[in-house]
């Protein structure tokens, strides 16, 4: 078997002694998906058969034969991907248009995907904040201009929440701001502004998470990562709309400078908040990223989060969850998820919600009560935050961002999905 293989998806059955049930076969340097033979769709094929090829430590395919299209090739590039091992893959056409879009898909989600998979170590607040924006400032050196507000500054500019959150790491707490203005113009409204959870360890804060909760926490910073890659991938493909980027970076750690339960943090929009629980700490960021946003006047708003275990208990892995109080806004999202083969589901989210998460000390508290929905109440916590009732306002939980073992379609690690996603409702709508 040489270094470089060759990939052909076909239609037929495997011959002997593969199996006719078989979804990989090989025939000298050739390797044949079998998608006529899966059980599966053909996407779903391609992605799995990447995997097994992953497996069988093949680092080089070029992706042959008349049977591929651009999503068949994306497929498998998302399932060849593996954080410990360099891979190379030829897309096997020459379509400018095709290559085009697949270079920024690539580019993008593979940013995420190796922001997200870095060690907490390495990726601190400022050091996530800084990634983000220099890439984006490649991507449009002329239309992208960004800031940084950290530590005490973030007091000075009224960024409670993760000042808070992160005071109790030695590494100081950020908020980036990236404005993405095609026009040049400065009194250019702005039509959209992203919000991204860029909670870069999790240990639960004094509410501390067990071990066996707290490895996979590194990535808890996927919801900055996925609306900066989404953004990225839009600025590929041409987005001449005005967008501001809000990251609200922070650790989350136990020292005698951490935030602690029973501690009021008071909002610049005066919401006041009782901390119950130290580990739902990811709200507490956000509310100054979709503040700070909403103070922008925005057409629509859209933040993302790893934020809850309950919407992963709800919908598993495969799916992002969506919420909004309106049923067109929700949809939105929703659609550009089928439109680019990504999965979203919505989860309730109504005004009752509002009324979950009580205080006895402050106007809300940071938890819902006993028994409650835990990803309605946070996405209602998150709701407090936002003007005109979150008419144009929409929250995405991403269940299906991260894989914490590696399964038949994904490597163990951060997986881009959403990117295409977001890139697609800022392109769109």
């Amino acid at each position: 078997m040489t270094k470089l293989m060759r990939v052909q998806l076909v239609e037929g059955k495997a011959d002997e002694p593969w199996g006719e049930s078989a979804l990989l076969s090989f025939r000298g340097d050739d390797a044949l998906i079998h998608i006529g033979a899966a059980k599966d769709l053909p996407l779903v094929a391609a992605q799995r058969a990447a995997r097994r090829l992953d497996g069988m430590g093949v680092t080089e395919v070029v992706l042959n034969g008349g049977g591929w299209d651009i999503e068949s090739r994306w497929a498998f590039w998302a399932g060849y991907f593996n954080p410990k091992v360099s891979k190379t893959v030829n897309w096997g056409t020459e379509d400018g248009e095709e290559l085009k879009e697949l270079s920024a898909r690539e580019s993008a989600a593979r940013w995420v995907r190796e922001i997200t998979n870095g060690t907490p170590d390495d990726v601190s607040p400022r050091v996530l904040a800084e990634s983000a924006a220099e890439m984006l400032q490649k991507l449009a050196p002329e239309a992208v201009s960004y800031r940084i507000i950290a530590g005490d500054e973030l007091l000075r500019e009224g960024f409670v929440g993760i000042h808070n959150v992160g005071r109790g790491s030695v590494r100081e707490p950020v908020m980036l701001q990236v404005d993405y203005n095609p026009s040049g113009d400065d009194s250019a409204p702005v039509d959209t502004c992203l919000v991204g959870k860029g909670i870069t360890f999790d240990s639960g804060g004094y509410s501390i998470k067990p071990s066996s909760n707290m490895a996979t926490m590194k990535s808890d910073m996927g919801g900055a990562a996925m609306v900066t890659g989404g953004l990225a991938l839009a600025i590929a493909r041409g987005l001449d709309k005005r967008v501001k980027l809000y990251l609200c970076c922070a650790e989350n750690m136990v020292s005698g400078h951490a935030f602690k339960l029973g501690d009021i943090i008071k909002y610049k929009n005066d919401v006041t908040v009782e901390v119950l629980n130290t580990d739902a700490e990811g709200r507490l960021v956000l509310a100054d990223g979709l503040i700070a946003a909403s103070e922008e006047a925005p057409r629509w708003l859209l933040d993302a989060a790893t934020l809850t275990g309950a919407a992963k208990m709800a919908v598993g892995r495969d799916f992002n969850c969506v919420f909004s109080f309106k049923d067109d806004m929700a949809q939105k999202v929703l659609d550009a998820a089928t439109k680019e083969n990504e999965k979203a589901w919505r989860l309730p989210l109504e005004p009752f919600h509002l009324e979950q998460t009580p205080s006895s000390f402050a106007d809300i508290s940071n938890i819902g009560i006993d028994g409650s929905p835990g990803a309605s109440t946070a996405a209602a916590f998150l709701a407090r935050f936002v003007p005109n009732e979150g008419r144009n306002w929409v929250h995405m939980d991403l269940s299906g961002s991260y894989q914490p073992a590696a399964n038949d379609l994904w490597s163990t690690g951060a997986k881009g999905h959403g990117v295409r996603t977001i890139a697609r409702f800022l392109l769109e709508n």
